[in-house]
């Protein structure tokens, strides 16, 4: 036993070193990207309906408030998690999503793609589509899971599946006087474009 601890002592910046590369090849593993053939994989807009009752409720010490209805179906085109920001006590993930023209994957293959501090950003050397197109089939979305077990199902969707969300698009304020608000328009940019997903159903389509 002894002999055991002498070891780890010495060795313990490796040990810990190769931890970290199993957790990171563990993570990469999970969250790879999906290969995709060319062809629209989403061919139908997102569905968005008056809001259903009830109309608001208490969820972690915030006050939120449905807008709308809300149903889609789309490709997604990248996934960031969030943990420390003032958003992530709501929201812990967001996905770019991408529909009709901006779910094939031979219009997908001009485009860069980037999330970071809450915004989705694309760039393309030659738009293979109008920018209109563009700005109404995709959109950054903050995904709120009604349950912890629809969280984990959200943090293991992976760019290139499709999936089929359903909720509500919402309103949180908290006491502090913070608020978050959904767009309501697919053919909005720039700042409060993004919608606020209560999510209530996740299926990734195929599996």
């Amino acid at each position: 036993m002894d002999d055991w601890v002498q070891w780890l002592r010495e060795h313990l910046g490796w040990v810990l070193l190769a931890a970290l590369l199993a957790l990171t090849g563990a993570w990469w593993w999970q969250t790879r990207p999906v290969s995709r053939g060319p062809g629209v994989l989403a061919a139908e807009d997102p569905i968005q309906t008056d809001p259903p009752s009830p109309k608001s409720w208490t969820y972690r010490k915030h006050r939120i408030t449905s807008l709308a209805g809300f149903e889609i179906q789309a490709r997604v085109l990248s996934t960031e998690r969030y943990r420390f920001d003032r958003a992530s006590e709501l929201s812990p993930v967001d996905f770019a999503l991408g529909w009709g023209p901006m779910s094939d994957s031979k219009v997908l293959a001009a485009f860069s793609i980037q999330q970071r501090d809450r915004w989705f950003f694309w760039r393309a050397s030659k738009l293979p589509i109008d920018e209109e197109a563009v700005i109404t089939h995709s959109a950054n979305m903050h995904m709120i899971p009604a349950t912890e077990a629809l969280g984990k199902r959200l943090l293991a969707v992976r760019p290139g599946e499709v999936v089929k969300l359903q909720g509500q698009l919402v309103r949180a304020d908290s006491q502090d006087g913070w608020h978050w608000v959904s767009s309501l328009t697919r053919g909005d940019s720039g700042d409060g474009s993004c919608e606020v997903v209560w999510v209530e159903r996740v299926s990734v389509v195929g599996q």
